[in-house]
């Protein structure tokens, strides 16, 4: 971490690969929400809130969860408008932080996405606004068919966020093909969802084409 120790009013020229590259080793070494070890971007995150107050979501569902620091971020949101619930899904939970497990806004699933999609389905059956996101495995066909089955979820006008699309598209890390391709492929083959690009308005993003809205 040290060599990447720099400051802005001296690195005006730096290139953005090398920028993404120096924000990227800050995630994954020291980044966390409330203590929690978390790896959102707080560019992206920014967006995030921006979309939840505007949408008021009655559910959020939450696709790979790690620690449960983004959980717990997104309800704190949710307790600011006194409105929301997040479902965290993972294979794997293990890891959770206490402070995640014990909010009263969270409950979790634990399973492999798809196959505990039913699970999820019903906890959002009388939601009004449903917004999704998958921040799964990244791997190109796992992307894809959670796409695929959560798309049924989200709610016209709300949004079915795909974290990490910057593999490969940004970024040398992850699947390759991963989520950017299996985002391409999906909005290829469902017009009812398009990439709303102006979810990127800082031009740096981990979710480059990821913030698909749904239209019908």
């Amino acid at each position: 971490m040290a060599a990447d120790k720099r400051y802005m009013e001296d690195s005006l020229s730096t290139p953005l690969s090398e920028v993404l590259r120096i924000i990227q080793s800050r995630l994954l070494a020291d980044s966390t929400y409330f203590g929690i070890k978390c790896l959102r971007s707080p560019i992206d995150f920014w967006i995030y809130q921006e979309i939840v107050h505007s949408l008021k979501p009655d559910v959020i569902v939450e696709i790979g969860n790690f620690r449960g620091g983004s959980a717990l971020s997104l309800a704190h949101l949710c307790d600011h408008l006194s409105k929301g619930q997040v479902i965290g899904v993972d294979i794997n939970h293990s890891q959770l932080d206490p402070a995640a497990v014990a909010h009263p806004r969270i409950s979790f699933i634990t399973g492999d996405g798809s196959d505990v999609f039913d699970q999820v389905a019903e906890r959002c059956h009388a939601a009004e606004t449903v917004l999704v996101i998958e921040d799964s495995s990244h791997e190109y066909q796992k992307t894809f068919d959670i796409l695929t089955k959560y798309s049924q979820l989200v709610t016209v006008g709300s949004y079915l966020i795909v974290e990490d699309s910057i593999c490969h598209h940004g970024l040398p890390i992850g699947p390759k093909p991963g989520p950017y391709e299996a985002i391409a492929a999906f909005v290829a083959s469902n017009p009812r969802f398009v990439s709303d690009r102006g979810r990127e308005p800082f031009l740096i993003t981990w979710n480059p084409t990821g913030y698909l809205r749904r239209l019908s």
